[in-house]
């Protein structure tokens, strides 16, 4: 049972502008969107601002429940991060703020709002911020063995908000799946990407994704994502699309160049908006537990995760067609990002395994 800790009880009919602090990954977002609709529909007259960093901006943009997006650009440098918690909080203050709500469970989330003279402040009670809250709502170890999704949605029903999700596909009513709203200039530069590169919307596009930005651990070996591309290619005429970050630049040219049919290497080279617009042209996705993950579900691409460290039961992706493939093995889920043994929850999944699961996702949609 969710507690809250609170001063005083909050009346909704007097919250007409609210502030939201998104979290700061791809993943970790893309989790919390069931939230933020609940937070318009408990809401619905109300306004709704988006703190969030720069590079998940994209994720809001288009959201039909964000009235606006705030950039938050704090640097690593001291200075910078000063500067930038001063023009933030100012900017909160001008702003009128009537309520925030902290997905982010940072002490600085709290103490931004505190100083921006937001009048409610609900949050999770970590990192010794409970005393900048208003509503500190207690993070027990019942709530931390719940999907990221529930986890983010509940920190709203311990307030004893009930948004109803009955209008999402999903086996449990209770929570809705993610649903990422492209811009509609994302999904026009995702065309022209794809077109400029010689292939075609139409084509049978497979995008594939070998890395993750957690650690190695999560990573299943790129010539087995290279077996797959070749397998779709060979099969289904597939065209094969590969995506990832610039810091997994040496993963993705490992996996096209153990290819022996021809990819498109985009790593490094799209916008996370871009991305989108890819990924949503795409008609199958297969990849590790990234972000990327999380994007390709809630854009309703059918999905194939790859799991090994990580524990799906907390992370895995939420979507209308999704397939987890892990082994149970002694040592997983470790959530150790490197392995210190013989990596055997990743290395005794073969690509044989993970193109069975595709044929069998394609026959049911």
């Amino acid at each position: 049972m969710l507690k809250v800790k609170a001063r005083k009880q909050i009346d909704k009919a007097s919250i007409n502008k609210i502030l939201v602090r998104a979290t700061n990954w791809v993943g970790d977002v893309v989790m919390t969107l069931p939230a933020l609709e609940a937070i318009k529909k408990t809401f619905p007259s109300s306004s709704i601002a988006v703190l969030a960093k720069p590079w998940v901006l994209p994720l809001f943009e288009n959201h039909p429940a964000v009235n606006e997006v705030i950039s938050f650009k704090k640097g690593e440098g001291a200075f910078t991060g000063f500067s930038e918690i001063l023009r933030t909080v100012s900017l909160i203050r001008k702003k009128r703020f009537d309520l925030a709500i902290l997905f982010q469970n940072a002490f600085e989330a709290a103490a931004l709002a505190f100083f921006g003279n937001v009048r409610y402040r609900i949050g999770y009670n970590t990192d010794g911020r409970g005393f900048l809250l208003t509503h500190s709502v207690l993070r027990t170890e019942e709530v931390l063995k719940f999907h990221q999704t529930d986890y983010y949605i509940y920190l709203l029903r311990a307030m004893g908000w009930q948004p109803d999700f009955t209008d999402h596909v999903n086996p449990d009513p209770r929570t809705g799946f993610p649903s990422v709203f492209l811009a509609r200039e994302y999904t026009e530069k995702g065309r022209i990407i794809i077109e400029s590169n010689g292939m075609n919307t139409n084509d049978f596009l497979i995008g594939l994704n070998p890395g993750a930005i957690f650690g190695g651990a999560k990573r299943w070996p790129a010539d087995r994502f290279a077996k797959i591309g070749d397998l779709a290619v060979e099969n289904w005429g597939a065209k094969v699309l590969v995506l990832g970050s610039k810091n997994e630049t040496d993963i993705c040219r490992n996996l096209c160049s153990s290819m022996t049919r021809k990819a498109l290497n985009l790593c490094g080279r799209t916008s996370l908006g871009e991305a989108m617009g890819i990924i949503g042209l795409c008609r199958f996705f297969v990849t590790n537990d990234s972000g990327l993950m999380h994007i390709a579900a809630a854009l309703g691409v059918p999905t194939i995760a790859i799991f090994g460290p990580t524990d799906p039961v907390a992370t895995g992706p939420r979507g209308p067609s999704t397939k987890i493939i892990r082994h149970d093995t002694r040592c997983a889920p470790c959530l150790k990002p490197e392995c210190p043994d013989d990596h055997r929850c990743m290395l005794s999944i073969e690509p044989e395994e993970v193109w069975e699961e595709m044929k069998t996702m394609r026959r049911s949609t």
